[in-house]
């Protein structure tokens, strides 16, 4: 090795700390990461918030809240994505620092977790659903963009209803399925029907919605999805079109639009989210779904959610951890496009 690189090597960094760097972002992260007292909390100590971001019983003074639906009254399959909020919270290797954006996203926005929705009952789907689109409603009426984890892919709609009320608006949604079906077992109100209960109470523009990822036997039942306009990219389209394609074609069809994103654990394949109510072979890989979301940067996102975690289905808690990895990536799009408040 060359003596005078390493003289050099030696003098710059022998005797700098974890946080000590010349690149200015690096020095900008740091500087949003450290204590005080220079050192960062332990992760697996004290208790458990997404991201270790500050527990707020207060909407005060935030921009993003980031709120648990633990609720799966609504599953057609196996039950369990009520407990998928606090599986995602006790999910500490998440963050802070975003390796793409160079930045840390929390230092960006007033974040905070707010915890779960207060449920009125834990029997009542309906009454449920209403809980939902009242703490929603007060959500935007304060100018605060939501960050959700479920909960089975019902929570979404009374958060399309909430957010969508004085228009509607454009959706990127991931999943196995489309979830545009109608009534199903005597019931409009499951997990697989939320998108077309929104487009039809006027709060989802179906022609500015994308599905990607969609697959399995249930492809029978999305005749809505086509009908109603909106863009259905199956995973035979995926693979064709590739990530930069797809990213290409979520732009596209969303525009400028206020946007919310939807993501359904199922949508990846089950070799990497196995804890999950209706699984669904040969889906997306998690490298594919972060390189998808980070193309997203710059849209105008005013809320997102991840749901169906079921983890007792999730032995090696490859489900939490995807599940948190994407919660951060939907974290770090809202931080960038933060408006002015």
């Amino acid at each position: 090795m060359d003596e005078e690189k390493l003289k050099r090597l030696r003098a710059r960094y022998e005797d700098k700390d974890a946080f000590d760097a010349d690149d200015p972002q690096i020095v900008a992260a740091a500087a949003a990461i450290r204590s005080p007292t220079g050192k960062r909390s332990l992760p697996y100590s004290g208790i458990p918030t997404f991201l270790g971001l500050p527990q707020a019983d207060s909407l005060d003074d935030l921009d993003i809240a980031v709120v648990g639906l633990p609720m799966d009254l609504g599953v057609s399959n196996r039950s369990g994505a009520r407990l998928g909020p606090r599986a995602v919270r006790n999910v500490e290797r998440i963050g802070p620092y975003h390796p793409t954006f160079r930045n840390v996203p929390q230092s960006l926005v007033r974040a905070a977790d707010v915890g779960d929705v207060p449920f009125r009952s834990r029997y009542s789907l309906e009454q449920s659903l209403n809980d939902i689109e009242d703490y929603y409603r007060v959500l935007k009426s304060r100018g605060i963009r939501p960050l959700s984890v479920g909960g089975d892919h019902s929570v979404t709609y009374p958060i399309l209803k909430a957010l969508g009320k004085d228009a509607p608006v454009a959706l990127i949604h991931i999943d196995a399925h489309c979830d545009t079906m109608g009534t199903y077992d005597g019931s409009k109100f499951h997990h697989g029907g939320p998108f077309r209960l929104a487009v039809l109470d006027g709060v989802l523009d179906p022609e500015r919605t994308i599905q990607i990822g969609i697959r399995g036997a249930s492809n029978m039942f999305w005749e809505f999805s086509h009908v109603s306009g909106m863009t259905v990219i199956y995973m035979e389209d995926f693979m064709r079109l590739g990530v930069t394609g797809v990213v290409e074609k979520a732009r596209e069809v969303v525009g400028d639009a206020p946007v919310y994103i939807s993501v359904d654990v199922d949508g990846f394949d089950p070799a990497y989210a196995p804890g999950t109510g209706t699984p669904e072979v040969g889906g997306i890989v998690p490298r594919e779904g972060l390189a998808l979301l980070r193309g997203l940067k710059g849209l105008q996102i005013i809320g997102a959610d991840v749901v169906e975690v079921a983890p007792e289905y999730d032995p090696t808690t490859n489900t939490s951890q995807l599940a948190a990895q994407l919660l951060f990536e939907e974290f770090a799009l809202m931080a960038q496009s933060r408006p002015n408040r």
